[in-house]
């Protein structure tokens, strides 16, 4: 059972309006929609905001049967090349705001956990090839960095560059990747850049978030097909 989370309903409307044969599953704060695209059995749900509500959300998906777990969204461009409507495949997701450095962890690093988590390889490359079908934009894969933070500034994306190498910002792709890491779930995080993260960044989410809402819902479908076709 292959999941879909976004963490707002901008980020799932598209590909919720054609989820076939939809079953609604209610849980205390999640609803979960169980249904097929395109073929695929798939849960298909919106996460919430942040990482608490990230981890939850994949908790229940979990439980529900899914095997492979996708998170699409937008995000703030990091990477200097990286221009709105642009997309980042991650390779690897790190927690940005976590600081236990008086410990003598690196910054980022969770004591107890992986100071990175990797990507589902399979996911990963099935995940660039449908990006690449979307015309017009730069696909690029790399390091997303999740935090309890809306980065806005100069000085927040160069920390997040120069520090973490990170690719895009956003707030809960680390959280999901956290969970399925630790149940051995394969899952990969896909992510529309709805603005540059260093400059009225709210203007820029707002104007653009249509557009990479589409390239969402394109990507996906495209992941969809490939995932679907037998092995040759």
């Amino acid at each position: 059972m292959l999941a879909i989370i976004g963490a707002m309903d901008e980020e799932i409307e598209l590909l919720l309006a054609d989820l076939r044969g939809r079953e609604d599953l209610t849980f205390p704060g999640v609803t979960l929609h169980r249904g097929a695209l395109d073929g695929v059995p798939v849960l298909l749900t919106r996460g919430g905001i942040g990482k608490v509500n990230a981890a939850m959300t994949t908790t229940y998906l979990l439980t529900q049967g899914a095997t492979r777990v996708i998170f699409t969204g937008v995000a703030g461009g990091v990477h200097p090349e990286l221009r709105v409507g642009d997309i980042v495949v991650s390779t690897d997701l790190v927690q940005h705001d976590v600081d236990v450095t008086p410990l003598g962890y690196e910054v980022g690093t969770v004591p107890g956990e992986l100071p990175a988590w990797p990507a589902d390889p399979h996911l990963r490359a099935v995940a660039l090839e449908a990006a690449r079908d979307v015309e017009g934009v730069r696909v690029l894969d790399g390091r997303v960095a999740s935090g309890d933070q809306f980065i806005a500034s100069r000085e927040g994306v160069q920390r997040l560059w120069t520090r973490f190498g990170a690719a895009c910002a956003e707030m809960e792709g680390a959280a999901v990747a956290q969970v399925c890491a630790k149940a051995g779930v394969p899952f990969v995080v896909i992510r529309s850049v709805s603005d540059t993260a260093d400059h009225d960044a709210k203007v820029d989410y707002r104007e653009f978030m249509p557009l990479v809402a589409r390239h969402a819902k394109q990507v996906v479908r495209g992941m969809l097909a490939r995932l679907a076709a037998p092995a040759v």
